[in-house]
C-alpha cells in the first residue's frame, strides 16, 4: 500500500524531477514510511511507502531490478505474492528481498503482461521496460487502487490521486460535462476513464496499457465478470452453493490476512463485516482488533448501530474500539475530508470512514472492510424489480437516478449541461453487453464493476489512505465475485437481499445480526442539513469563486436553502449536500 507517480516524455525531453517529488510529496499520507524516486531519462517514477509487507528497505521503491532490465512503481498488495515467488524460484528467479514487490517484477520478466492475470489482489503499478522503452499502467480487476493520468501530447504523468497531478501543474481543469452529468445522476460516481475534468483521466479497472516510446498507447482488459452458468450449475441445489461460497469466503478473508504486522476489522455490525470476523474467528485468530463509529443524532435519526458491533465483539472476544463522534468535531473535520478526495464524493460515509481511519491508525495499519457484498450479492433494493422487468434500463433508471435528464437542465445552467443523455446512454449501453441475459445479472454486473468501483470502493480507499491506513475488501476477490456471478439471481434476492450471502452467514455468525432491518453507515447530520451544516453549504455555494463557474441554477440554490430536507434523492441523499460536496471540493483543491 502506498502512493505511486511518474512522468513520461514523448519528445526526447528528459522526465522531471521537480513534477515527480511534487506528486510525491502531495500523497504523503499514503506512504508515510518513506519515499523514493528513480529516473532514467524520458521515464521517472516516484513512489510514497507503507511498510506492510517486508519492512526492510529490501523492498523500497520504485524497485529496480537491473538484470531484467525493469522498474516498478507498486500500490496495493499482492495476496498470493508466497506462492508465486515459489514457483519463480523453481524457475531459477533470485530475489533480493521477501516482498510482494519484488515478485511482480520477476513474474513480469518471467511471463511479461500474462503475469497480470496470476496477480491475486489490489494494485496499480507502472513497468518501465529498459531495453523497448516502453511503460506499462495497470490496474486491478475492481479499481480497488486508483490510478489517474493526464497528458498534454509532448509529456504523460501519472498518480494514484488526482490532487497529486494538481499539484506538479499544467492541468486542465474544466469541467467535463460528461462527467458532471453521470455525477448528478448516479449520486458522484463517474466511471472510467473520465473524471470532472476535462483535462485527467483514470485507467479503467482490468486494464493494461502499453505506452510505446512515443506515445502511442493500447489497452487491454484482462479480466471481465461472467454471469454464465454452466449445465452443472443448473443442477446445484440452494445447499451446494451455500456450501461453495462459504469455501470462497474463508479463502478469500483468509487470503488477506497476508501482512509482516497485524490486521484488524472495520466492524459496522452489519452481516457483511460480522462475517468477515466470524470467518477470522473460525481461522483461530485470537482478540482481533476491531473498530466502529457513531455520530449524533438528528431529526430522531439514530447515528450508530454500536448495538449490533457490540454484540459480535462480545461475542467473539475481539480488542473493541467505540469512537464516537461529536458533531462540532465532525464539522471541524468536514473540509480537511473533502480535501482527501480525489473525486468529490457525495455519500456520507465518507467523513465516517475518514475519522475512522484517524483512530484506527493510531493502533494499526491493515484492515479488512466489507465493502462490496451488496453489489455483488443484491443487497440493493432497486434489484428485486429487475427480477420481473421487461424494460430493465428504465427500470433501473426509476430505482437508481438521482434526476432525469430533463431534471438537470433545471439544475444546471446551460453551459454545464450535456447535449444528450449521458447517464442513461452509459446504462443501455452497459445493459446491451453480453455475458449478462437476466435483468438482474445486468444490473449487479453495472453495479460491481463500474459503480462500486467509484463509489464505495475509491471512498475507502481515499479516507483510509489519508492516514496511512491500508483497507482490504474480501467480498471483491475476483474467484468469490465469479462465483457469485454463477450463483442464480434469486437465490441472492431472497429474503430481502443477499439471501445466499446470509444462508451462509448463519453457518457462522449469531442470527441477531442477520435478521435485523438493512443498516446505513449512519451519518444524519449530513442528510437533515441545518444549523451550522447549512451555513457552510450556503457559504461555499454563495461564495465569488461559485459565483464565477456558476455551475447551478440561482433559482434552484434558493429552493434548496430554503428547505433542505424536503429536497432528499430516491436514495436518500440530500440534493443539497450533493450541489455543495462539488463546489467544496473543487474549491479544496484550488480551482
Amino acid at each position: 500500500m502506498c502512493g505511486i507517480c511518474g512522468e513520461i516524455s514523448f519528445n526526447g525531453a528528459p522526465a522531471s524531477a521537480s513534477a515527480i517529488e511534487k506528486m510525491s510529496d502531495a500523497m504523503a499520507p499514503r506512504g508515510p514510511d518513506g519515499s523514493g524516486a528513480v529516473l532514467r531519462g524520458r521515464v521517472g517514477f516516484g513512489h510514497r511507502r507503507l511498510k506492510i509487507i517486508d519492512l526492510s528497505e529490501a523492498s523500497a521503491q520504485p524497485f529496480v531490478d537491473t538484470a531484467a532490465g525493469l522498474t516498478v512503481a507498486f500500490n496495493g498488495c499482492i495476496y498470493n505474492y508466497p506462492e508465486l515467488r515459489a514457483e519463480l524460484s523453481g524457475l531459477g528467479h533470485r530475489f533480493a528481498s521477501t516482498g510482494d514487490t519484488e515478485v511482480i517484477l520477476k513474474a513480469w520478466a518471467e511471463w511479461g503482461p500474462a503475469a497480470v492475470e496470476r496477480l491475486k489482489g489490489m494494485f496499480a503499478f507502472a513497468i518501465h521496460e529498459r531495453d523497448s522503452g516502453r511503460v506499462w499502467l495497470v490496474r486491478d480487476r475492481f479499481g480497488i487502487k486508483p490510478l489517474y493520468y493526464a497528458e498534454n501530447g509532448k509529456t504523460l504523468r501519472f498518480a494514484s490521486t488526482l490532487p497529486a497531478l494538481l499539484a506538479a501543474g499544467g492541468v486542465d481543469t474544466e469541467i467535463d460535462r460528461g462527467a458532471l452529468h453521470n455525477y448528478m445522476t448516479w449520486h458522484s460516481v463517474v466511471p472510467a476513464p473520465r473524471t470532472i475534468f476535462s483535462g485527467v483521466r483514470k485507467l479503467p479497472a482490468a486494464t493494461i496499457r502499453q505506452i510505446e516510446p512515443d506515445g502511442q498507447h493500447r489497452d487491454r482488459v484482462y479480466w471481465e465478470p461472467s454471469f454464465a452458468r454452466s449445465a452443472e450449475d443448473a443442477e446445484r441445489s440452494a445447499e451446494d452453493w451455500r456450501e461453495l461460497l462459504l469455501e470462497e469466503l474463508r479463502a478469500a478473508v483468509r487470503r488477506r490476512m497476508v501482512a509482516d504486522v497485524p490486521v484488524g476489522v472495520l466492524l459496522s455490525g452489519g452481516v457483511d463485516s460480522s462475517l468477515i470476523v466470524g470467518l477470522l474467528a473460525e481461522e483461530g485468530q485470537k482478540h482481533l482488533a476491531t473498530y466502529s463509529i457513531g455520530f449524533e443524532e438528528a431529526k430522531g435519526e439514530k447515528g450508530d448501530e454500536f448495538k449490533y458491533s457490540d454484540l459480535i465483539a462480545d461475542h467473539y472476544g475481539t480488542n473493541h474500539h467505540k469512537i464516537f463522534i461529536p458533531s462540532d468535531e465532525m464539522l471541524a473535520n468536514l473540509p480537511s475530508a473533502i480535501r482527501a478526495m480525489s473525486e468529490p464524493m457525495v455519500s456520507y460515509d465518507n467523513i465516517g470512514f475518514y475519522l475512522l481511519s484517524r483512530e484506527v491508525s493510531k493502533s494499526i495499519k491493515v484492515v479488512q472492510s466489507g465493502q462490496g457484498a451488496d453489489e455483488v450479492f443484491g443487497g440493493y433494493h432497486w434489484y428485486p424489480p429487475m427480477a420481473s422487468s421487461n424494460r430493465p434500463v428504465e427500470d433501473y433508471a426509476a430505482a437508481f437516478f438521482d434526476r432525469s435528464h430533463a431534471t438537470m437542465a433545471e439544475h444546471l445552467n446551460p453551459d454545464y449541461l450535456a447535449r444528450r443523455d449521458e447517464s442513461l446512454g452509459f446504462v443501455a449501453a452497459h445493459f446491451a453487453l453480453g455475458g449478462a441475459d437476466d435483468a438482474v445479472d445486468k444490473a449487479l454486473r453495472l453495479d460491481t464493476n463500474v459503480m462500486l468501483v467509484d463509489d464505495p470502493v475509491k471512498r475507502v480507499d481515499n479516507m483510509t489512505m489519508a492516514w496511512g491506513l491500508e483497507a482490504r475488501v474480501p467480498f471483491l476477490d475476483h474467484e468469490l465475485v465469479e462465483l457469485a456471478g454463477r450463483i442464480p439471481p434469486e437465490l441472492k434476492l431472497a429474503h430481502g437481499g443477499k439471501g445466499i450471502l446470509k444462508d451462509a452467514a448463519r453457518r457462522v455468525i449469531p442470527s441477531e445480526v442477520i435478521d435485523r432491518p438493512k443498516g446505513y453507515f449512519p451519518v444524519p447530520a449530513l442528510k437533515y442539513i441545518d444549523g451550522p451544516y447549512l451555513d457552510m453549504v450556503r457559504d461555499a455555494l454563495t461564495s465569488q469563486r461559485a459565483r464565477e463557474r456558476a455551475i447551478f441554477r440561482d433559482d434552484y440554490l434558493n429552493k434548496l436553502f430554503a428547505a433542505p430536507s424536503e429536497h432528499i434523492t430516491p436514495l436518500r441523499g440530500s440534493e443539497l449536500w450533493q450541489v455543495a460536496l462539488l463546489e467544496m471540493w473543487l474549491q479544496e483543491q484550488g480551482v
